[in-house]
């Protein structure tokens, strides 16, 4: 991330501006901001585009573990592929998986958790402790 610090030489005295609003800073030599007002604003339109971002993914993955949990309330059931795609589950994103030791993989949105079984059906499970 590269910050710019406005540095002006006036009589052999270094003028420093804040990064926000280049009112003229006085105080610390290594100060950057005038407030805290100015802080914030400047900090948040860096990282907005990041933000944003991160916004959307934990929307889709909070979305996608309503859906699981409206199908699954109660522990284990299976469901048909097209219940899911029917109420807008997306299977590109979920916080973690996890394999079985008889090869199964499970994926997880956060704690409600689904595998493929066959036939376009999956079985939709909650996660248990031992399951990290």
């Amino acid at each position: 991330m590269l910050i710019l610090v406005n540095l002006v030489q006036v009589n052999h005295r270094r003028e420093i501006n804040c990064l926000e609003c280049q009112e003229k800073l006085v105080g610390r030599r290594d100060q950057k901001f005038c407030c805290d007002y100015c802080r914030n604003t400047f900090n948040n339109r860096i990282n907005e585009d990041a933000n944003a971002i991160v916004r959307k993914i934990n929307s889709i993955l909070r979305k996608n573990r309503r859906i699981l949990y409206k199908l699954n309330p109660n522990g284990k059931k299976t469901v048909h592929l097209i219940q899911l795609a029917e109420l807008g589950f997306n299977f590109h994103y979920y916080t973690n998986s996890y394999s079985t030791k008889n090869g199964h993989q499970y994926f997880f949105c956060y704690d409600m958790g689904y595998r493929a079984i066959e036939n376009q059906e999956f079985l939709l499970v909650h996660k248990q402790d031992y399951v990290s």
